[in-house]
């Protein structure tokens, strides 16, 4: 009798340590099939890994049960800032009834982390890492500023090893294969009906379906490039000439194009988008490369910071250079 007490005691508690274990990993499991295919979608877009975008999605947001991210589909704490037009909720945080985004959907949720980290200086060093680089990633957002807990990196790295997230960061949005099994609308209206992006080429207008997602930066559209393409190849997808992509993107035609770089289909701006004034150089950088970061043309950004010739100006660590013209005092 006294066995079969213990025994039954023994199994009680034991069922009652694992409910809470269990219930944090089917809650992981069950974000990760939710948001995965969103999370790879983005990295492609934005060029934030995957991994690192699920991580924080899962910790910020409790694994979408937090009620930020119920009430508000903010999966990722971002809070209002002065350059938020959207919607706005107010939670307590590192102080009182802090302002907080507000998103339509999960999916804008996603869309603005991968343009926060993308379009604020401060996180600017984090896109010269590797997307496999992903413990460099989450001591960077904790260097950046991205959260307070002194342990932030830590526990991104803890989630990302439990859930191996990394599996994420070689995957694509889509296979090869399916991309050749899409139907190509052939009505102007099945057409439109797809479209992400629509503008105007050397002969008119042209409009571009899904198996060529267009993107925009500060207004300006672009694609990413492919392995072996070239500035030729892709002007010919949009009816432009190769010199004339070049010149969009302050290159030259025959400049080899690497793997997921920005190609700008039209002029770049003469400004960035306002909010973005200054930008803090990071070791290695170029001045072509921060035109294109913030899609300005390289001879608006010489002129805004006084520098005669690119060729002239060495960019050190820690330079600043004005992304906008100096606001008077």
């Amino acid at each position: 009798m006294k066995k079969t007490l213990l025994l039954t005691l023994a199994v009680l508690f034991s069922m009652a340590l694992l409910p809470a274990d269990t219930t944090v990993a089917q809650k992981a499991r069950t974000y990760i099939d939710k948001y995965s295919d969103l999370a790879v979608k983005e990295m492609y877009r934005s060029g934030v890994p995957a991994s690192i975008t699920l991580a924080q999605g899962m910790l910020e947001s409790g694994y979408g049960k937090s009620a930020l991210a119920v009430g508000a589909n903010n999966h990722f704490g971002i809070k209002c800032h002065s350059d938020w037009k959207g919607k706005k909720v107010y939670f307590d945080d590192d102080a009182k009834g802090e302002c907080f985004r507000k998103y339509p959907s999960v999916e804008d949720s996603y869309r603005d982390h991968g343009d926060f980290l993308r379009y604020k200086p401060r996180y600017a060093s984090l896109f010269d890492l590797e997307t496999t680089d992903y413990k460099g990633w989450c001591y960077g957002l904790k260097k950046a500023g991205y959260a307070t807990d002194p342990k932030y990196a830590q526990k991104l790295i803890g989630i990302i090893e439990s859930y191996d997230l990394t599996r994420f960061d070689s995957l694509k949005p889509l296979s090869s294969d399916a991309e050749e099994e899409l139907s190509i609308p052939q009505s102007p209206n099945e057409l439109e009906s797809v479209n992400r992006y629509s503008g105007s080429g050397r002969k008119g207008t042209y409009a571009v379906s899904l198996q060529r997602e267009v993107l925009e930066i500060n207004g300006i559209p672009f694609v990413y490039a492919r392995e072996g393409e070239s500035y030729k190849s892709i002007a010919a997808l949009y009816d432009l000439f190769p010199k004339e992509l070049a010149r969009f993107n302050d290159s030259e035609p025959d400049r080899k194009l690497q793997p997921r770089e920005v190609v700008f289909l039209r002029n770049k701006a003469k400004y960035a988008v306002k909010g973005l004034d200054k930008h803090i150089c990071s070791e290695g950088e170029t001045l072509w490369g921060i035109s294109q970061k913030y899609a300005i043309s390289l001879k608006s950004l010489l002129k805004l910071n006084g520098i005669g010739a690119a060729n002239a100006y060495v960019v050190r660590e820690d330079n600043t250079l004005l992304l906008r013209p100096a606001k008077r005092k």
